[in-house]
């Protein structure tokens, strides 16, 4: 149970990071819970998580302002394992050194700037360029669909959100980013079960780009033999099948000829 003064000053801070947020940052306390606050960073240009979509959760003390938030980020980034509690000067893993004059935009800007960091600590994790751009171009895939998971129970410790719930906390606190990233996976024919682009499927009949192929079969070596002799025999019989047709016209030729020859040796023998 939150404080008045908690209460006070979360309410205030909401108020100002819906007119003003900062770069990159959208927040907001859940409906149910003012110390549970939801927030999304869009990833930065010229970063490896550029136009990725990154949800977490800030979960905050009784007594705030005067100790920090437990930060998650559940969206896996390659930066940070996914839904764990984060140890950075800014959260609940050092109290004496937060600041009450913190608000939660200055919490958020704290965990993107680290997050675009090389610093290593406790709940961060080391992962290549590549391996983080594609996590960044599954984000909206993973947060729709809980990572392409069928909608079931999913008990999880306090303020934690895995894969297993098909998407269901995300679009209970981001309902119309949700509805978005839907819209974005079917415009863009996102398979929602894997977070790829869908493969399409081979086209039965019609007409086809290209001529048709031999195939051989990828069984005994034998079968193969029988295909290669039987291709090599049509085309020895398509070769030979007019001198088959019009023996007896070949047969004349051939005896024109040795005659034609005949009377030309002997006339220049004589």
């Amino acid at each position: 149970m939150a404080t008045k003064a908690a209460r006070t000053r979360l309410t205030r801070e909401y108020k100002a990071i819906t007119i003003n947020p900062p770069p990159y940052i959208t927040a907001h306390p859940s409906e149910s819970n003012i110390l549970e606050w939801h927030y999304i960073i869009t990833g930065p240009e010229d970063t490896p998580y550029h136009d990725g979509q990154y949800w977490g959760t800030l979960i905050f003390p009784p007594n705030y302002p005067f100790a920090p938030p437990a930060i998650r980020m559940h969206t896996p980034s390659g930066r940070f394992q996914p839904s764990t509690r984060l140890c950075l000067s800014i959260s609940d893993f050092h109290p004496k050194s937060f600041n009450p004059a913190w608000e939660v935009s200055t919490i958020l800007v704290g965990l993107l700037s680290f997050m675009t960091s090389d610093e290593i600590t406790t709940g961060s994790i080391s992962s290549t360029q590549a391996e983080r751009k594609a996590l960044a171009a599954r984000s909206r895939w993973w947060n729709s669909t809980g990572g392409g998971s069928n909608l079931r129970a999913n008990p999880a410790l306090k303020g934690n959100v895995k894969a297993g719930d098909g998407g269901a906390k995300f679009r209970a606190e981001w309902a119309e980013v949700d509805a978005e990233n839907w819209a974005w996976m079917k415009e863009n024919d996102i398979d929602v079960t894997t977070g790829r682009k869908a493969v399409p499927a081979a086209p039965q009949g019609g007409n086809a780009s290209c001529g048709p192929q031999l195939v051989l079969p990828s069984g005994s070596g034998h079968q193969t033999q029988a295909v290669v002799e039987a291709v090599v025999n049509r085309r020895d019989a398509a070769g030979s099948s007019w001198a088959g047709r019009n023996r007896l016209l070949v047969f004349g030729g051939v005896v024109f000829l040795y005659v034609l020859l005949a009377r030309l040796f002997g006339s220049g023998g004589t």
